[in-house]
This record gives structure tokens, C-alpha cells and sequence, in this order.
């Protein structure tokens, strides 16, 4: 994009930094400004060259390297628009140790320092404004801020007409939430008449003049928000041009369209890579669609997806169905909420209940991580399960034969017969079919242990119920399942509550939900009158379980760790082998997250006053 300096004008009055800013310093910073343009992959800063320039991106987005004295990478940062560089490096005497390069067509502004100095001594609101730039990129150093970006443009491309209605809520949502929205587009649903500034981009079918946008930008800059809707048949020039410009890209399809959606992206692509990154695939369902199709290359032309539903759901299906919506919401509002499910045998069925009670507050996480125990609840609520219904459906699929019942120890014997003879796959199935993690409702991931390297495995891709029987795969019981040069087991060896893996893939507020936080003070009755001799197979498995539970119990503390909030129900007086008494394992689990909502809502409030009320 090439800009003029009535058009750098506009944009930088879109800015975070800048948007209090007079008109008259807005237009005499753009007077001083030197405009560079950059292409993907070239370099703006190289490891030991000299700063001599502030930079302040206007458009598109830049990766920062920084690295030690020693040349070793200690943070790697994404610049987005609205971002400031070389702010510290410029006044200091020793050479860059940034490594800054272009992700997409990126356009900056950059100054000298002398020309910085004047401009900052002249304008006292623009000196206000850089040494609020510096606080955040301390904030950003030291791990105080959690926001993430905020996109300010959003490009939503409709594959039909289908889900058009998708802007409109979407502008509903965010004017409830106090913000001021503008749509730029080529229908006209969104009027003056519902009080949201709207331009048409095409007339008589053709894209309005460059300058005519640039009008409406100027009269909008002032607003927050700004949408450019359009449908994805527009010639291919026309969408370059306005994706360019778009921070997150929602591309609307459904089940039907993949095939058109993965050519037209590749297309689209094959000029603008960087386009990918932007992109996030918003599927339109029903509940009678279960679930999207799996579409492997459409999946690799984007950054992630959301599935928002439409109709009549059946009892089965749970209220995070009815929130695509709201996670698309959280996404454009920098909120990204992640639950992590610990494991513990039969007792991992209280997190139904934590799950059920979060639902019922209204709060609804976008990622879930479970191992074990929690793999399974997890996995199956990602998939849309009511958390009422799978309490009744594990009650019902894990009760023991008469057989069994009747054994000494027969509910361990019960599970040692559900894995031995492959039981647990098509119990799973039942209720998850052959879907993919892909295809959950909202993102996935189940821990496991590969004993042959003696490394932790973090599935978030294929088959859903395979993930799950590798994370539930608890020796004594089971038997390593090996495959592709692995050996792999229950992933509480290593992880027990994966509350680092939410916040490595881009969680800003972690909920942990652990089951072995408390350890019962007495084993085999060694405390009471009447003490078990601890020799045979029975009490040796049970020592077995023992030491399982206790290695869940002392790793506890490093699982939850990361977590901004622990709910921790005690089940300590149930057996790991009683599944049948999930429903009161969940209702204390129910019970200790009500203990704990006011103090959550409050915590999330400070995240988003507006969003968590």
C-alpha cells in the first residue's frame, strides 16, 4: 500500500498510541515522517548493526528477535500494527541485538532520533504518547500485560450468502459491549438506520475509488472498530487489496463449499502467503451436521477455525454449541481462555461437574488440555457433549458385570478387562465417531508419554478417540500402546495437569481443575485396628494405584502452577476404579467451582470489564 500524507494521516488517527492525538500533531508528525515499505522476508533491523531510527508500523506486521551477548534468542515477539520499535535501542551507544524482518507487506513510519526529540518536545500530548509506548514494551518484557491483539480491521469473506447474518451479530455483540463499530462492504444490511456507519465498497459492480475509501476512513477515525464485509466471488485483485488491509481475516463456508474455499484461498495465497496467518475459517453448521468435514488442505491455508451452529439441538448437545459466536467475540477482544483437566482415574469425572458449573455462569472457555481422566471429559465436552449427558453415559458404559461386581477388587479387574480387550474404543465411538481433533468444537489437546524416548506427547490433530486411549492408557492396568516406534502411556508420568500447554499456544488466562491436590492419610487400613497384609495380587495392585496416585499427587503442585485459578475438588474418599458414582463425583465438583466463581468472574472482569461484567 502506497500512502500519501493525507492517507498516513487517517491511518495513524486509527492508531492505539495516537488516537487522542489533535489534528494538528497528527498531521505534523505525518509531515515529518519518512515512509518505508517492506515485503516479506526483508529485513528492517539486523543482529549488530547500529539503530539510528524509530520505527512505528502503520500497516501489515514485523517478527522481532532479540538475543543475548552470546547470540542466543531469549524473545521472539510478532510486531502488529500499531506497534513501536527501536524506541530504547536508538539512544543506546552498543549495536542492535534485535533481528527484526517483515511477516507481510508492511508499511512503517520511521524518525531520527534528533527529529524524534523535536517532534516530542513541541507536541507534549505526542511525548505522552511515546512514554506510554515504553511502558508497554516493558509491561510486554516482564510478563505483566496479558493482552493479546486486538485486530482493529476485520475482513469477513462469505462464501455465500448463507452467513451473512454472521457481521451483523457480530456488530450487535460489540455495541453491547460499548464499542464503536463502522462496516465497509458490499451489502447493504448493515444501514445508517441501525445506528453503524456503513460505505459501500462496490458500485454498479465495481470497487469504489482509492479515494473515496480513504473519506470514509477519515470520517471513521475516531471509531474502534472497523469491518470490511464482502462476499468471496469479488475478482481476486479486490481481495488482496482489501484483505491487505484486515488484521484477522473471518472466512464464512459451509460443509458444502470446502472444496471452493480451499481453491479460492490457494489461489489467493499464492500471491499474499502471509495471508495465512491472518485467516480464520469461521464453519456455518447444523446440529444435524454433528460435525464439520474434515478438509486437511483448508486446515493448512489457515490459522485456526470457529464453528458457530444453527437450529434446534437435541439433549445431548451441550450450551458450547450455542457459543461460536462468543468465542469469536473473545478472538476479537484479545481474550483467550483455556481449561486444563487433570488426570486421576475414575475421580477425573468431577471435572463434568466443574465443566457444568463454568456453563452454567456463563463463562465458556476457548481451548481445553486434559490428561488422562481429562482427556476423556475433555475431549468429549470439546466435541459438544452436554456435561450432564456424559455423566449419565460414563456411569452407565463403566458400570461392571455381575462378574465383576462380585470380585475381590473387581472394579480394577473390570478396567484391566476394558483395556486388555480393546473395550474402551468403541465405548468412545459411541459418542465421538471417527471425528478428528480438527473437527471439535473448539480446540483439543490430550497428553500422553512416549516411553521409548521418554517424552511427552501433546495431540492436538487426529483421531479424537485414539488421542484419548493413549492419554487414559494407565499402567498396571494397561498395556503400553506401541506404534510408529513408540510405547505409549497415560501421560500423568509426566504432566498431570497441563495447565503450560494452554498457555503456550496463546492462553492469556488459564483455569486448572486438578483432582489430586489432596492425598487420603490411609492406605490398605495400615491405620486402623484391623491392618491388610500388603502381599498377594490384589493389595499389589492396589500398591501399584497407590503410587500412581501419589506421583499424581506430589506433581501436582508443578501442574497447576502456571494456572491463574485452581479449582480443586476433594474426592479423596472415592476409589479410582468408581466410575459408577461419576454423578457424585461431579456434583462436588459442581460444588467446588461455586466456591470459587465469584472469585473467577473478578479475575476475569480485570481482563475485560466490558466482556466479563
Amino acid at each position: 500500500m502506497t500512502l500519501d500524507r493525507q492517507r498516513l494521516c487517517v491511518e495513524l488517527q486509527r492508531l492505539d498510541w495516537a488516537r487522542h492525538l489533535s489534528s494538528d500533531v497528527i498531521e505534523d508528525i505525518a509531515a515529518a515522517a519518512e515512509i518505508s515499505q517492506f515485503r516479506p522476508g526483508d529485513e528492517v533491523i539486523a543482529v549488530g548493526a547500529e539503530i539510528t531510527k524509530v520505527y512505528f508500523v502503520i500497516e501489515g506486521s514485523l517478527e522481532s528477535s532479540l538475543f543475548d551477548r552470546l547470540d542466543k534468542q531469549i524473545h521472539c515477539e510478532r510486531l502488529a500494527r500499531g506497534s513501536v520499535l527501536g524506541l530504547f535501542s536508538v539512544v543506546l551507544p552498543e549495536r542492535s541485538h534485535l533481528q527484526v524482518s517483515a511477516i507481510e507487506p508492511t508499511t512503517a513510519i520511521h524518525f531520527t532520533l534528533d527529529e524524534l526529540l523535536r517532534l516530542t518536545t513541541k507536541h507534549r500530548e505526542f511525548q505522552l504518547s511515546i512514554f506510554s509506548a515504553a511502558a508497554n514494551v516493558v509491561k510486554r518484557l516482564v510478563v505483566v500485560d496479558r493482552d493479546l491483539p486486538k485486530p482493529a480491521v476485520v475482513g469477513v469473506v462469505h462464501q455465500s450468502d448463507t452467513s451473512r447474518s454472521l457481521t451483523v451479530d457480530l456488530v450487535r455483540r460489540l455495541r453491547q459491549l460499548e464499542e464503536a463499530v463502522c462496516v465497509a462492504g458490499d451489502d447493504d444490511r448493515c444501514s445508517p438506520s441501525d445506528g453503524v456507519p456503513f460505505k459501500q465498497l462496490y458500485e454498479n459492480g465495481q470497487m469504489v475509488s482509492r479515494d473515496a475509501i480513504t473519506s470514509s476512513l477519515k470520517e471513521w477515525s475516531s471509531l474502534g472498530r472497523l469491518f470490511i464485509d464482502v462476499r468471496a466471488d469479488h475478482p481476486q485483485d479486490d481481495l488482496n487489496r482489501l484483505l491487505s488491509y484486515s488484521e484477522v481475516v473471518l472466512w464464512c463456508i459451509a460443509p458444502a463449499e470446502v472444496d471452493k474455499a480451499t481453491n479460492q484461498l490457494q489461489a489467493l495465497q499464492r500471491d499474499a502467503p502471509w495471508l495465512r496467518d491472518k485467516v480464520r475459517i469461521v464453519w456455518h453448521l447444523t446440529y444435524q451436521d454433528a460435525a464439520p468435514p474434515y478438509a486437511a488442505k483448508l486446515n493448512e491455508l489457515s490459522a485456526g477455525d470457529f464453528k458457530t451452529y444453527s437450529g434446534q439441538p437435541s439433549p445431548q448437545h451441550g450450551r458450547l454449541l450455542q457459543q461460536g459466536l462468543e468465542r469469536i467475540i473473545h478472538h476479537l477482544r484479545g481474550v483467550h481462555i483455556g481449561l486444563a483437566l487433570g488426570g486421576g482415574a475414575a475421580r477425573g469425572m468431577a471435572h463434568l461437574g466443574v465443566l457444568k458449573c463454568l456453563e452454567q455462569h456463563g463463562i465458556f472457555v476457548d481451548r481445553l488440555a486434559g490428561t488422562s481422566a481429562g482427556a476423556m471429559t475433555g475431549t468429549v465436552y470439546a466435541a459438544g457433549m452436554d456435561p450432564e449427558y456424559s455423566t449419565q453415559c460414563f456411569k452407565t458404559d463403566l458400570m461392571p458385570g455381575w462378574l465383576f461386581r462380585r470380585l475381590p477388587a473387581g472394579g480394577y479387574w473390570y478396567l484391566i478387562y476394558k483395556y486388555r480387550y480393546d473395550q474402551f474404543d468403541p465405548m468412545l465411538r459411541k459418542y465421538l465417531h471417527d471425528f478428528r481433533m480438527e473437527q471439535l468444537a473448539i480446540p483439543m489437546t490430550t497428553i500422553a508419554v512416549d516411553l521409548v524416548e521418554g517424552a511427552l506427547l501433546e495431540r492436538h490433530c487426529g483421531d479424537a478417540t485414539h488421542n484419548i486411549l493413549e492419554s487414559i492408557n494407565l499402567p498396571p492396568l494397561a498395556l503400553p500402546i506401541v506404534k510408529q516406534g513408540q510405547a505409549v502411556v497415560d501421560g500423568g508420568l509426566l504432566n498431570n495437569v497441563p495447565a503450560n500447554a494452554l498457555f503456550d499456544q496463546g492462553c492469556n488466562f488459564v483455569i486448572a481443575s486438578t483432582v489430586t491436590a489432596s492425598l487420603e492419610k490411609d492406605f490398605l487400613s495400615i491405620r486402623g485396628k484391623r491392618s491388610s497384609a500388603v502381599s498377594g495380587f490384589f493389595p499389589t495392585l492396589k500398591v501399584m494405584m497407590r503410587q500412581h496416585m501419589i506421583q499424581g499427587y506430589s506433581m501436582n503442585d508443578v501442574g497447576v502452577q502456571p494456572a491463574d485459578l485452581v479449582i480443586a475438588p476433594d474426592v479423596t474418599s472415592f476409589d479410582l476404579s468408581e466410575f459408577t458414582r461419576a454423578d457424585e463425583m461431579a456434583v462436588i465438583g459442581e460444588a467446588a467451582t461455586n466456591e470459587s466463581i465469584e472469585r473467577l468472574k473478578a479475575m476475569l472482569h480485570k481482563l475485560d470489564p466490558q466482556l466479563f461484567r
